[in-house]
């Protein structure tokens, strides 16, 4: 079987180590370990690895966050990947720094990269992994946060949190949905 597992993301030097780039911190975490690299191909930038019997395409979308569906789109259909073995990984201002929370499907929650997925695939019944960031900003500032860079308490547990969310994806795509959650939800 194949999975699609999505970063969002940024593209570009001055979006590198930001808040909404989770979603590619995590990926290259996943392809780091993997020693893999990712093609520059058409909608983003690609990679393959296996784990176990599951084949996982890597992609960070180059389309920039808002237009994240073209790319998701593309590659689903290009691989022939089903809705089911999609899987969104991002960026969450409602959860407090570090917590990860895998789901089936649900609102975009406001966050951009996923309504554009959602508006592409033409649903909003794939499975999302978000990263919380926290919302430690003032009125108005949101979009500062997101794209600031995390604080050095934050970046003191990230490779832990980072290495959990790997384990999460790797258990989405060996033993599905349910057991991810149930396994890691809230952890």
């Amino acid at each position: 079987m194949s999975f699609l597992i999505v970063g969002l993301g940024n593209v570009g030097d001055e979006y590198d180590g930001t808040r909404h780039n989770m979603g590619f911190r995590i990926l290259d975490a996943l392809a780091k370990a993997s020693n893999i690299v990712y093609d520059d191909e058409r909608y983003g930038f690609i990679a393959e690895t296996r784990v176990k019997n599951q084949t996982l395409f890597l992609l960070k979308p180059s389309t920039y966050m808002n237009a994240s569906g073209n790319a998701v789109r593309y590659w689903a259909n290009k691989k022939k990947i089903e809705v089911d073995h999609i899987l969104i990984v991002c960026d969450d201002l409602a959860l407090p720094f570090g917590t990860l929370r895998m789901k089936g499907g649900g609102s975009e929650g406001g966050h951009n990269g996923l309504r554009s997925i959602t508006q592409c695939l033409g649903t909003n019944q794939y499975a999302r992994l978000r990263f919380g960031i926290g919302h430690n900003y003032s009125r108005g500032a949101q979009a500062d946060f997101v794209l600031g860079s995390f604080c050095d308490e934050e970046l003191s547990r990230m490779d832990e949190r980072v290495e959990t969310a790997g384990k999460m994806i790797t258990t989405f795509c060996l033993a599905g949905l349910n057991e991810a959650m149930n396994l890691y939800n809230g952890k």
